[in-house]
């Protein structure tokens, strides 16, 4: 399908690309064999798996309305302005500045309105690039107003002075070879094969986008999708693929672990699945917006945005990624924004929720920590299934790396920090809903050991709670007794019978009391006796009421006959 085709169809759809084009960069036929061909005789730049990804994703619109790498006057404007020199939002620089002596040395030779070739190791041209600007740019400028800070521990700071050099190159590519896939290739899908799945052979009206990186998939994703999917028409989930840190889950198990709770839980006819292959900008809030404009422009009319989106560390607040969204009008940004907070289980609602819906405290909660969540793979523990499923996390701790422990009996974060962040109530109770410590623990003396207690202690008493409360509600309420178990009555008969007994003993023991006790150790005074009457009595009328269906006669009333209820007017 043409360029020309596609977008006169696109324009008929309930979604538009960012700034109302599709952007194909990739060459075909008689126009890719003649810039093959140029690509040979043209300078060339080599340059990284990161800058490859970039190139193929400006090139299949993945960018729009991005046709290239940004001339001085548009990256400046992104960084201070988080928009284009003509006013489009966009929230991150798409800059090209190739390290490297040999790579300085070409570009000392270039100037604007030059092309050159940008090929990866194998010295193969990817992409022809037409310079359309040469500038020089200030790293810690760049650093503060893209990541707030020019801290080199933030990721993205020390890319920027690992991975750039002093000049950038601005002006539009033109791709010409795809980079291929690896285990995703048969599964991958660009802007230009979503647009016709979601609007042509889907006939959907909506589509949910989830963007979600380095976990398998839990149950505060499932949460989000599912309210998405009481409202939407389709969810597009794309878990990003390469580039992650290696001590994350392996990409490829990440995403059999989607394929498994996929598979099992959702309908299959409105939730697709595909690998997103992004470089990790790590610009938190920004980069939540950029992601946003991702799922626009593969179609998407509705982001779902969860609590810490592309959060890095302690290096922003809990819910900037929320909030930057204040900073631009929905009809400017094109796609609707759906913000969701921070997940949990709570044990008492028995089921998924957030602040804004549960009243409970942290003593019944559990916690969705996707840190946590990889921290207990790694150390061989399957999590509680509140907070993963089975079919996720299974798949998931095959693809963890490293796994297991070291000599002193710690995965890559501390065992006490990973059990703070899944149970919070560890170190301030007993046990799930028990009570208060009266030492509350402090993390960093916990242990291994402490993470087995806890694990064990969620596996036998979180589903408990709420079946246990549903079991007493049960008990007191049915009138139809053989719904109920005969030992429970049972067992609450024998308890009024015995204690029935020890009040008819007691009686009797008051009224042959003495008003002054002869030998204090063998006999009571009366006054003593009477008191251990009364606390004997206070315990039988605490008890539990045995009931039955003779006892509950009482609750079966009607004002008319059955008959009559059933439209008979005899």
């Amino acid at each position: 399908m043409s360029s020309k085709i596609l977008d006169e169809k696109i324009a008929a759809y309930p979604q538009q690309p960012h700034g109302g084009e599709l952007i194909n960069q990739v060459l075909k036929g008689q126009e890719l064999e003649d810039a093959i061909e140029r690509s040979k005789q043209l300078p060339m730049i080599v340059v990284d798996l990161e800058a490859i990804i970039t190139l193929e994703m400006i090139a299949t619109g993945v960018l729009s309305p991005n046709k290239g790498f940004m001339n001085e006057i548009d990256y400046k404007s992104v960084l201070t302005e988080g928009r284009l020199s003509n006013g489009v939002v966009w929230p991150v620089p798409l800059s090209f500045a190739p390290i490297g002596d040999r790579n300085k040395e070409i570009i000392k030779t270039l100037k604007v309105g030059d092309e050159v070739a940008l090929a990866d190791e194998s010295k193969e041209a990817v992409a022809i690039l037409k310079i359309e600007d040469l500038f020089d740019y200030d790293r810690e400028f760049r650093a503060m107003h893209l990541f707030g800070t020019a801290d080199r521990n933030h990721p993205g700071v020390d890319s920027i002075y690992r991975r750039m050099g002093d000049t950038a190159l601005g002006g539009s590519i033109h791709l010409l070879r795809r980079v291929h896939w690896g285990p995703f290739e048969s599964i991958r899908l660009e802007p230009k094969d979503t647009w016709k799945l979601f609007y042509e052979e889907k006939k959907f009206n909506s589509v949910g986008g989830f963007i979600t990186g380095a976990n398998p998939l839990h149950r505060g994703h499932e949460y989000i999708h599912r309210n998405a999917l009481e409202e939407l028409d389709g969810l597009f989930v794309q878990p990003l693929v390469e580039m992650a840190k290696r001590e994350y889950t392996r990409h490829e198990f990440r995403m059999l672990a989607y394929r498994s709770v996929l598979d099992t839980y959702y309908p299959e006819d409105r939730t697709i699945l595909a690998p997103l292959r992004v470089t990790y900008i790590f610009a938190g809030p920004r980069e939540a917006v950029l992601h946003a404009l991702i799922m626009k422009n593969y179609g998407c009319t509705h982001a779902l945005i969860g609590r810490d989106h592309a959060g890095i560390g302690d290096y922003y607040d809990k819910y900037a990624s929320h909030t930057i969204f204040d900073t631009f009008t929905p009809e400017e940004l094109g796609i609707d924004i759906r913000l969701f907070h921070e997940v949990f289980y709570c044990t008492r609602c028995d089921s998924a929720a957030t602040e804004y819906t549960c009243p409970h405290d942290e003593r019944y909660r559990i916690n969705i920590s996707g840190t946590g969540i990889r921290e207990l793979l790694r150390y061989g523990v399957l999590p509680p299934k509140e907070i993963v499923r089975p079919e996720s996390a299974r798949i998931a701790m095959q693809g963890i790396q490293p796994k297991g422990i070291d000599e002193n009996k710690q995965a890559i974060s501390p065992v006490g920090k990973t059990i703070k962040s899944i149970f919070p109530y560890y170190l301030h109770r007993t046990r799930l809903g028990g009570a208060e410590r009266e030492v509350p623990l402090e993390a960093e003396q916990l242990t291994i050991e402490d993470l087995v207690t806890a694990i064990t202690d969620v596996r036998e008493n979180a589903d408990r709670i709420y079946k246990e409360i549903y079991e007493e509600f049960s008990y007191v309420t049915d009138m139809t007794r053989a719904v109920q178990p005969e030992w429970v009555s049972d067992a609450r008969e024998t308890l009024h019978r015995h204690q029935e007994m020890v009040v008819e003993y007691l009686e009797e023991k008051v009224e042959r009391a003495a008003d002054t006790a002869s030998d204090e150790f063998m006999y009571q005074d009366k006054s003593e006796a009477m008191r251990e009457l009364d606390v004997a009595r206070k315990i039988f009328e605490d008890l539990p009421s045995p009931l039955r269906t003779e006892q509950l006669q009482y609750r079966t009333w009607n004002s008319l006959p059955y008959q009559r209820y059933r439209g008979s007017d005899e």
